[in-house]
């Protein structure tokens, strides 16, 4: 009699078991099925094209985080400064990773003047954002990823918050951000979205004391903080919430990734066996009276040489010679031979893979270079083409890496 009993309840547990697996799996399809469409819609509002990293062993990823901007305003295109900007390297073979953190308040120089790096998004967006990192560390990006705080706090409540230990008394207000920090040195605190974004903005009290050493040793609570998502991502049982994250993830992310890339790398990265954490080594110095956050380049040479040392875009371009590089010049006046005039200037300085034609009308003269070529190649491009403007982006149905276009003001060279 109890062994039919016990048979019976075996069976029950089975069906049920069965019955919420086919639920979970339906509800992981439908997630991803919407996943698909809306990163879709979300790549076609990036402006910045990604870059082809099939054959690339390692990749570079800028994750920026926004302020809200000025406070109360409901103006959506209203100037945003990074407020966290974090370079992530991925080995594909060593399946490692390391997470860079760059100082908001980096020395930089931005339309020709000192400005802190987490201005560049605020002046001119992803693309300002991406060079001023680029031009600072002589490395290319492949990929971007942007969020705000309030697309920070809803990704932590779909992974279930995490738990942190408190090392600070942390006690700030700020009203016009309608920001309260209330956290006890000696605490464990679960963080929820909201109170994960109170933590991982924290820098002083409203007493004035707090970290000596500022936005770095804030840096290092981030650290703290993102060792602790690392941690809960990689819990079994946050098979529970993917469809919660994946329909988060494109209504508050924008990348230039694919569907595609954002669930390959997103599952690689958080089954990575290590994730080392890192801040850019400098020191603070005063420029008139703004502070700023001086990046010495000898004291950062593990971290350059790593990140220089794969096939990364600039790591490949670094070893590439200028004459090698695939150049189009295109004609975009009506005075004749001009751009086979131009070409025979070039190759005199050393350059051979060469192809001319024509453009429309072009009144000045300017060069586009691939956004893989480094600063350094940059400036000696700009020295040997006798051509002001220069700038990065992508302008060529030949795949060229230098862009030339002759305009009005273009002359004949002897």
């Amino acid at each position: 009699m109890n062994r039919g009993i016990n048979m019976k309840r075996k069976i029950g547990l089975k069906k049920l078991l069965i019955t919420a697996v086919t639920i979970l799996l339906g509800i992981l399809i439908i997630s991803i099925v919407y996943f698909y469409q809306a990163v879709g819609e979300l790549n076609d509002k990036s402006k910045i094209s990604a870059k082809n990293t099939d054959n690339k062993s390692a990749i570079n990823i800028l994750v920026m985080g926004v302020d809200i901007g000025t406070p109360g305003s409901t103006n959506k295109n209203d100037p945003k400064r990074t407020d966290t900007m974090i370079l992530i390297h991925y080995d594909k073979n060593t399946k490692e990773a390391d997470a860079i953190s760059i100082p908001r308040d980096t020395l930089i120089k931005l339309r020709g003047r000192n400005a802190k790096i987490n201005a560049a998004h605020a002046v001119g967006g992803v693309r300002d954002a991406i060079d001023a990192v680029e031009n600072l560390l002589d490395v290319g990006i492949d990929y971007y990823g942007k969020i705000n705080y309030e697309g920070f706090r809803e990704i932590i409540d779909a992974i279930g918050g995490v738990d942190v230990d408190i090392q600070n008394n942390m006690d700030y207000d700020d009203e016009g951000q309608n920001l309260h920090i209330h956290f006890k040195k000696g605490e464990k605190v679960h963080l929820d979205g909201k109170k994960a974004e109170e933590f991982f903005r924290w820098r002083k009290n409203n007493d004035g004391s707090g970290l000596p050493a500022g936005d770095l040793g804030r840096i290092d609570n981030q650290h703290v903080f993102i060792s602790k998502v690392v941690e809960k991502v990689k819990s079994p049982f946050i098979v529970f919430r993917i469809p919660s994250i994946l329909t988060k993830l494109p209504k508050y992310i924008e990348t230039n990734m694919s569907s595609n890339e954002i669930l390959k790398y997103g599952y690689e990265l958080s089954t990575a066996e290590n994730i080392k954490t890192q801040t850019l080594n400098g020191s603070t110095k005063y420029i008139g009276k703004a502070s700023f956050f001086v990046y010495n380049k000898n004291k950062n040479k593990d971290i350059i040489d790593k990140l220089q040392s794969v096939s990364t875009s600039k790591g490949q371009f670094n070893n590439i010679s200028l004459s090698s590089f695939k150049i189009e010049i295109l004609n975009g006046t009506k005075k004749q031979g001009l751009a086979s005039n131009y070409k025979r200037y070039i190759e005199d300085k050393g350059y051979k893979n060469i192809i001319t034609g024509n453009t429309k009308n072009a009144k000045k003269s300017k060069v586009i270079v691939s956004n893989e070529v480094t600063s350094k190649q940059m400036k000696q491009i700009k020295d040997d083409f006798d051509i002001k403007l220069v700038e990065k982006g992508s302008n060529s149905n030949n795949n060229a890496d230098i862009v030339v276009i002759l305009g009005e003001d273009q002359e004949y060279k002897n």
